[in-house]
């Protein structure tokens, strides 16, 4: 199932963050607050895609794992360690997620390859990942909102590269984006709790 963009493609909205920048998850969390749709009472979902069978594509489920174990207010996880989201299952989870929730807002967590000098570059975005892109597959787009981390060089021998990157950059990377994400869920829930009582005290006036 491709899930369709909330945003006008001419209109991209992004932010590159090094893993290693001492403000990191600040930015995360600012990147993704920049995009989520605050008031409109969409549940926010997050798609972790990866396998643990790959060093380089265990950041997603890695993250999701985290993610889980922070026990987070408002936005739901799929794509753990135990129980990942990967080329296999994707459509399945996919159509799994639109029948549980209504118009949800999906923000898509995935590892990615790219240039010598922005390995352990984090990106958050507008627009869904590409899941696969990397390694030649064909797989649906997933996400109202992207994170990807790039964890190796593209450009040859993609799925090699993927099974030999190493795993401590991917924690590193994982961790950083597990906190901005963290933080952005305690903002997103203040905000929405401050709106819902606006909303109440100006019912209450008319």
């Amino acid at each position: 199932m491709r899930s369709q963009p909330l945003f006008n493609p001419l209109d991209v909205f992004e932010v590159n963050i090094k893993y290693d920048d001492p403000t990191s998850s600040h930015k995360i969390s600012s990147g993704i607050n920049d995009l989520l749709p605050f008031g409109y009472k969409r549940p926010i979902v997050i798609v972790c895609i990866g396998t643990d069978r790959s060093t380089g594509d265990s950041l997603g489920p890695l993250v999701g794992t985290f993610l889980e174990e922070a026990g987070l207010v408002n936005f739901h996880i799929y794509g753990t360690l135990e129980d990942p989201v990967h080329a296999v299952n994707l459509n399945e989870k996919m159509e799994m997620i639109h029948q549980k929730y209504f118009r949800p807002y999906i923000i898509g967590v995935d590892a990615c390859l790219g240039r010598l000098k922005n390995i352990g570059m984090i990106k958050v975005g507008s627009g869904p990942v590409k899941p696969g892109a990397g390694v030649k597959k064909e797989l649906p787009a997933v996400g109202d909102m992207h994170i990807t981390g790039i964890v190796n060089v593209s450009g040859h021998m993609e799925f090699f590269v993927l099974q030999n990157t190493r795993l401590n950059l991917v924690m590193k990377m994982a961790k950083q984006i597990v906190t901005g994400i963290v933080e952005a869920d305690m903002i997103y829930s203040n905000k929405e709790t401050n709106l819902q009582l606006e909303w109440d005290i100006s019912t209450e006036t008319i």
